[in-house]
C-alpha cells in the first residue's frame, strides 16, 4: 500500500476516522481499527500498517474520497451517486468498480472504474455508443472538446436547446480524472449537476410559467396571453422524453399544477427554457386567429396518411423512411401524390 495512503489515514486517525463502514481511532500508538468485518486494536505502526493493508477496500475507499475526490458538494454528491456509494457496500462497490459502474446521464453513458490504489477514472458516450468498440468512435480527453462537440447534431443542424434528445454520437471521452469528466458534462448539460444536486437537497428554486410569462418583454411579451390549455398543449409537445433529457418541475403556478404528464429524466427542469418561449411566442399568434371551417373530402386511407404525415414530423422520423416504401403514410411519392390530388389547385372547395 502506498506510503502517502498509510501517512493519511495514520494523522486522520488522530481526530477519528468515520466513513462508509470504516472506523479508525488513534491514541498515541494504539490505533482501534473497525470495519462490518471486523474489529481490531493494534499498537504501533507496523501493527497499524498491516491491518489497514488487510482492509485495503475500506482504506483506499476513505482515501479516494477524503483526499482525491472533488470538494464541491454537488460534484462530490455526483461521483458519488455514479459509483451508487449510498445504496452499495465498500466490498461489493470496489469489486464492481474493478470492471467499471455506469450510470445514464440524459443521453450519456457514464462509466466509472478503480484504475489504482484510491485512483478512479471516468468514460462518457453517447448512449447509443454503449456496444460500440472504442476503436471507431473519436476519441478526446480535452473537455473543452465537448463544448463544440455538441452544438450540432448527426446532420450537422444547430442545437439549440442544449438538453434536447439529439446528441451527436461517434465520440468517446475515455480516461478523465473527475474534475475532467465533471467539467465535459458541464459543456454538454449545463447546469444539470448543480440542478439536480439542489432538488436533492430540497433547494430547488422553480420558475412557473405564468412568472416567467409575466416577466418576458417585447416581441415575447405577448406570451402571457396564451391560456392554460394551450400552456398544457405546449409543454406536451416540448417538455417530454422524446424531445428534451431534463424532467419538468415548473406548472402554471406554485398553486395550479399543469395537466400533462411529466418525463423521467435524472435532472430537473426548474422553468420554462427560451425555446418553449420562442415556441409560446408563435403559438400565442397562431391562437388568437379565428377559426373557420374547412370541408375536406378523403377516403379513409388518405385521412390516416394525414394522420401518420403529422405523426413523422412531431418525432422526426422523416430520414427513417426508405423511399420506396409506399406503405408509409409519409412517404415522399405518396406524400407528393396526395397533394397534387388535393391541393395543387389552392384550397379544397368548400371553405367558410
Amino acid at each position: 500500500m502506498d506510503d502517502d495512503v498509510l501517512d493519511s489515514l495514520w494523522l486522520a486517525a488522530d481526530h477519528g476516522v468515520s466513513f462508509d463502514g470504516l472506523h479508525v481511532d488513534r491514541t498515541d500508538e494504539t490505533v482501534h481499527f473497525e470495519t462490518p468485518a471486523d474489529d481490531a486494536t493494534v499498537t504501533g505502526r507496523a501493527a497499524f500498517e498491516e491491518v489497514a493493508t488487510e482492509h485495503a477496500a475500506y482504506v483506499s475507499n476513505w482515501f479516494f474520497w477524503h483526499e482525491r475526490a472533488p470538494t464541491r458538494d454537488d460534484h462530490w454528491a455526483f461521483c458519488r451517486w455514479l459509483e451508487g456509494a449510498s445504496e452499495t457496500p465498500v466490498s461489493d462497490r470496489h469489486a464492481a468498480l474493478d470492471g467499471g459502474v455506469t450510470r445514464s446521464w440524459g443521453q450519456l453513458e457514464l462509466t466509472v472504474s478503480s484504475t489504482g490504489f484510491g485512483e478512479r477514472r471516468y468514460a462518457l458516450r453517447h448512449e447509443a455508443d454503449a456496444d460500440e468498440p472504442l476503436a471507431p468512435l473519436t476519441r478526446y480527453d480535452d473537455p473543452l472538446a465537448a463544448r463544440q462537440l455538441v452544438k450540432h447534431d448527426g446532420d450537422g443542424r444547430y442545437r439549440p436547446l442544449k438538453t434536447a434528445t439529439n446528441l451527436p454520437t461517434g465520440w468517446v471521452f475515455d480516461d478523465l480524472l473527475p474534475e475532467a469528466m465533471l467539467e465535459t458534462v458541464e459543456y454538454v448539460y449545463p447546469a444539470t449537476i448543480a440542478n439536480w444536486y439542489r432538488e436533492r437537497k430540497g433547494d430547488l428554486d422553480v420558475t412557473h410559467w405564468r412568472e416567467t410569462a409575466a416577466r418576458q418583454t417585447g416581441i415575447y411579451g405577448l406570451v402571457s396571453d396564451l391560456d392554460d390549455e394551450a400552456v398544457g398543449w405546449l409543454a406536451e409537445a416540448c417538455c417530454v422524453d422524446s424531445q428534451c433529457c431534463k424532467r419538468r418541475e415548473w406548472d402554471l403556478d406554485d398553486e395550479c399544477d399543469l395537466d400533462v404528464p411529466r418525463s423521467e429524466g435524472a435532472f430537473p427542469c426548474r422553468e420554462p427554457c427560451s425555446l418553449v418561449v420562442a415556441a409560446a411566442r408563435t403559438v400565442t399568434k397562431l391562437e388568437r386567429e379565428a377559426t373557420e371551417t374547412y370541408e375536406l373530402e378523403l377516403t379513409p386511407s388518405e385521412k390516416a396518411q394525414l394522420e401518420t404525415l403529422v405523426d413523422a414530423v412531431a418525432e422526426d422520423r422523416l430520414d427513417e423512411i426508405r423511399e420506396a416504401d409506399f406503405d408509409d403514410g409519409a412517404n415522399r411519392y405518396r406524400v407528393r401524390y396526395l397533394r397534387t390530388k388535393l391541393f395543387d389547385d389552392g384550397l379544397p372547395d368548400g371553405h367558410s
